[in-house]
This record gives C-alpha cells, structure tokens and sequence, in this order.
C-alpha cells in the first residue's frame, strides 16, 4: 500500500528556471494546490512592496503558502540559519512580525527556524542559550497565528550543531520546557539520511511527532526515484505512524521541473 500523504511544492529549490514570482504558478499549471518557500527576500525586513508582490504572486495562483523560512541570513551559504547567531539576533526578533504579517495574509502556520553554524570566537554554550531564546521568542510570536516553529537538522555543513533526528528532537524538548509548546521536528528524510541516522527507525519511532516533512533523493538530492532512498516506503510508514501532514519537495531536479513532478503524480 502507497501512503495518501498530499504534497507542497518548495519554490525555492523548484522551478529554479523562473523568477521566483511565476514559480506559484508553475506549480499550480504543474497540478499543486500548496508551496512552501524559503525566506523568499534578501532582507528580514523587506519594504511592504516585496512583501505585496509575493503574496500576489500567491493569490493570484491561486495556491496556498503551507511553509516559509523565518530570516535565516544567507541561505545556502555562510549562515545556514540565525537562531544561535549573537550578530544577527536583532535582524531574527524583527522579522517575526514580518512574518506573523504575511502569515495573517496567506494562512500559513509553519515557519522553519534554522540553527545556525558554529562561529568562531563564539562560545557555542552561548550560541545554545540564544538560539533556545530566540526559538522560544518565534514560537510566542507565531502562536498569534496559530502557528508552529520547526527545527530541522541539516547536512552538507559541518558547523551546523543539528544533524541527527535525535539532536532535533532534543531542542525541540528544550523549547518546550522553557515554556513554548508550538515547536516540532522537521524531518528531512534526505538530511537525516546523508547525516547516517536510519531513517526507517527515526519514521518508525517518532512519525506522529513530526512537524512537517521533506524529502528528497540520496545520494544527490534529486527527485524520488533517483537515488536509492525508499521513499515512498518511508512516507507510508510515517503515514501509518500518525503523521498526517503534507510532504515538502525539496529536491535539486535533474530534469525540468514539471517533468520531475510528473514522476511523482
């Protein structure tokens, strides 16, 4: 049996090929209903004009924001993430209200909040204290919405403290016990499984704590079916396991867009 699980499609890794403006579109000619986006302007408090053509851009798709990126400074790049950032820290805390204005606009309930690597003359027990402060701060601020802050291991950066599910899953619970409950793992099946955690154990223990998931092939990153991951193996056992949200793509396509999601249909 293949899981029922329903898709959002990542316009910052799809449709790379399009302004980022035309990409709701694409997705929406492609046949999908939902888009998730990075942190889609250069700044973390972009003039009301950006934000306005964005959300129009939504709008007039006709598609719904199920995801955003909260600021993560440059990304992919040098940052990888602000939270444990002590420079970037203000930039962080303004654009919640950025983000709580255009959630109010779109509907949309999950905001990703990256880590950040390690820096250099930077205690790294600092770095931990700020970054639970400043996802405690995000989730007050995106429970307004009734929204969720997601904390999601990475791979491919060797300063990024989270790699593993299980390093995931222990911020999240200390999130909690300072007080935010809104907050839940991101399980990128593609992160976890180049970082080496066995992924069908990590679906298999913890699915119904999953905030959102996303995948994408390894080795490579492509679309499903070009690696060797079994992901729809994966999405039904997550299924089965309680997890009853969308599943973000995420991959790099190693053929046009629209024709590596016409695969997946």
């Amino acid at each position: 049996m293949s899981h029922t699980l329903g898709y959002t499609v990542n316009c910052s890794m799809l449709f790379t090929e399009l302004p980022l403006h035309e990409r709701p579109q694409a997705a929406r000619d492609a046949g999908f209903d939902a888009v998730e986006f990075w942190w889609p302007f250069e700044s973390a408090t972009p003039p009301r004009e950006e934000i306005d053509a964005f959300v129009a851009a939504l709008d007039t798709a006709g598609v719904r924001l199920t995801g955003l990126n909260l600021f993560a400074g440059a990304l992919p790049g040098p940052d990888r993430g602000v939270l444990s950032q002590p420079a970037r820290s203000a930039e962080f805390l303004a654009n919640l209200d950025v983000v709580v204005a255009i959630a109010e606009r779109t509907g949309t309930t999950a905001f990703n909040a990256l880590y950040g690597l390690r820096q250099d003359g930077v205690d790294p027990a600092e770095q931990d204290r700020l970054a639970l402060e400043n996802t405690v701060a995000a989730a007050e601020a995106v429970a307004r919405v009734g929204g969720i802050v997601l904390i999601e291991p990475l791979s491919g950066a060797e300063g990024y403290p989270l790699r593993t599910a299980r390093d995931g899953l222990d911020f999240v619970a200390k999130v909690r016990e300072a007080g935010a409950d809104n907050v839940a793992l991101l399980a990128d099946l593609y992160h976890l499984a180049v970082n080496g955690d066995d992924v069908a154990a990590v679906v298999r223990d913890h699915a119904a704590e999953f905030g959102h998931v996303q995948i994408a092939d390894v080795p490579g990153r492509g679309e499903p079916g070009t690696g060797a991951l079994p992901i729809d193996d994966l999405l039904t056992a997550a299924q089965a396991g309680g997890y009853q949200g969308l599943v973000g793509l995420e991959y790099k396509p190693t053929v046009p867009t629209e024709q590596s999601l016409g695969r997946l249909r």
